[in-house]
């Protein structure tokens, strides 16, 4: 594993402390997350405290990035150790590269997180009753470069749509949110865990409808990219929506290299088997980890999660 600036500069201070009588030096491993109003922040800064708190020989700390695409980046240019991602980058990476690279075979699936739900929005004046409508209209796809970007562009092909056909918008989903319901964008394109807060906001405001996702266009998505699966907003989950909303599920994962310590993905794994409750109490959508989804893994798994998956 190649030392990231971080563990470099941690590893002086504690070597500085060790010669001074301190403890003796540990090792230092830095966790890719999101931005810190979304999930993946407050629970790699919780599943940091927990790792550092039973690995005496290591310390733990989450890092604030732009989340998945970033994270698979820098996890394959040895920038970081861990790193949050969705399905869909983990995949894109390993069996395509990044930007035109080499493949990232020595990419790994580490751990699993949660799934995220496409949540497809429209104003409620705009006329548009789904994806397929979105031709000539004013449409966010997410930050530029994120998961939910890759997740939506994938959604508008099967749909016969690019973005020549559409007015994009590069827009958060606090942004996305206040632009629908400020009347400045037609549509939004969303993979998040459910309930998201920017969806609460939006659609308890008024103006703003979840539309479905199916039909032929999630059939053709389904059949083009083995890492999305069937899935369903619950009735109540929001504002407005009294029934079940088909749509489209992915996995959220937590990748590594294939050289990343064994003892690592040991403690890791063994928290969220074990103690899962300190990460639900950090946000509720912890408590959708469930590691039989191991089983279905995107990309190969790391030699030391294999244990813990089914039949492991």
């Amino acid at each position: 594993m190649r030392p990231t600036r971080l563990a470099v500069t941690a590893a002086l201070l504690v070597s500085v402390s060790a010669c001074s009588g301190g403890e003796s030096a540990s090792t230092f491993y830095s966790i890719g997350t999101g931005g810190t109003g979304g999930v993946y922040y407050p629970l790699g800064g919780a599943l940091a405290a927990q790792l550092s708190a039973v690995d005496s020989t290591a310390r733990y700390t989450a890092e604030v990035t732009g989340g998945s695409v970033e994270n698979v980046n820098r996890v394959v240019a040895g920038q970081i150790d861990l790193g949050f991602t969705l399905a869909i980058s983990a995949y894109e990476a390993y069996h395509n590269g990044i930007d035109g690279g080499a493949p990232a075979s020595d990419l790994r699936i580490v751990a699993p997180l949660y799934p995220n739900l496409v949540h497809v929005l429209a104003g409620e004046g705009s006329g548009i009753e789904s994806v397929a409508d979105f031709a000539g209209r004013r449409v966010s796809v997410g930050s530029a470069g994120s998961g939910t970007e890759q997740t939506a562009q994938q959604i508008l092909a099967a749909h016969g749509l690019t973005y020549d056909d559409l007015s994009v918008q590069y827009l958060s989903f606090s942004e996305s949110a206040a632009a629908l319901r400020d009347g400045a964008l037609d549509a939004a394109i969303l993979s998040v865990g459910f309930p998201a807060a920017a969806v609460l906001e939006a659609t308890t405001a008024g103006g703003v409808r979840l539309l479905a996702l199916d039909g032929p266009g999630r059939d053709a998505l389904l059949e083009a990219h083995p890492y999305y699966d069937t899935g369903s907003i619950p009735s109540g989950a929001y504002p407005g929506v009294d029934a079940p909303i088909p749509t489209v599920a992915m996995n959220n994962w937590i990748v590594g290299s294939a050289g990343l310590d064994a003892s690592v993905v040991g403690h890791l794994m063994t928290l969220l088997q074990d103690s899962p409750d300190a990460l639900v109490r950090v946000h509720e959508m912890a408590r959708q980890i469930d590691l039989a989804k191991l089983g279905n893994a995107p990309i190969p798994l790391h030699s030391a999660a294999e244990r813990f998956a089914p039949g492991g």
